[in-house]
């Protein structure tokens, strides 16, 4: 196990997940590998306050079996259902500080893309995700390392937080572009698993209705 002074390292990537791809599954590798993690929880989220209108998208219970199919076979990563719940969502803050309450010997490391570092800002409590754990931040959306080291050195100073940048390529896949390919009948090979793919198709999901 890889620790220090006893402590493990734990990684956290979440989001809808709507569906998964191989741009969160990398992301996923890189950060356990970068940061000798011990293993990285994928959290999917229930109904996320930015993500209300969800009409034509997969069930919360579609979503939690996408990201099980997706990392099953990986011994490292890990489904968490901790942001699935009755009241429907949790702010990122109040998951982070119930992980640490239950696990004081964990270090965490929330993975997030460039687009939602340069909204910080609006996230709910952002010093206190900083006091609960690293920001793992992945190149995404044609940032430039510049502008991300700017808003990081920015971020840092003023919420006293520990921002990370991933070493990765840049993904340029995004979950809405492949319910668009999916709407199109465009191929997903190579970018969503191929059993998510069977899932998927089996279930209908994001297909539009015959009239």
């Amino acid at each position: 196990m890889n620790c220090q002074n006893n402590r493990k390292k734990i990684g956290i990537m979440g989001g809808t997940f709507d569906p998964i791809h191989m741009g969160h599954l990398i992301l996923g590798e890189q950060s356990y590998e970068q940061f000798q993690l011990d293993k990285v929880l994928f959290m999917p989220s229930g109904n996320p306050p930015h993500k209300r209108d969800r009409a034509g998208r997969a069930s919360d219970n579609q979503r939690v079996d996408m990201v099980r199919l997706a990392i099953e076979d990986n011994p490292h990563f890990e489904l968490s259902l901790a942001e699935m719940h009755e009241t429907g969502y949790t702010y990122t803050y109040r998951t982070l500080e119930e992980l640490k309450e239950y696990n004081p010997d964990t270090d965490y490391y929330f993975i997030i893309g460039a687009d939602s570092l340069f909204a910080f800002d609006e996230w709910m409590e952002p010093e206190r995700i900083c006091r609960a754990c690293t920001l793992v931040v992945a190149v995404r959306d044609h940032a430039s390392y510049a502008e991300l080291n700017q808003e990081i050195q920015r971020l840092s100073a003023r919420y006293n937080g520990n921002f990370a940048l991933l070493d990765t390529m840049n993904i340029d896949v995004s979950s809405h572009q492949i319910r668009q390919w999916i709407s199109e009948k465009k191929s997903l090979k190579y970018y969503v698993p191929d059993k998510v793919i069977s899932y998927m198709k089996e279930n209908g999901i994001y297909r539009k209705k015959e009239v």
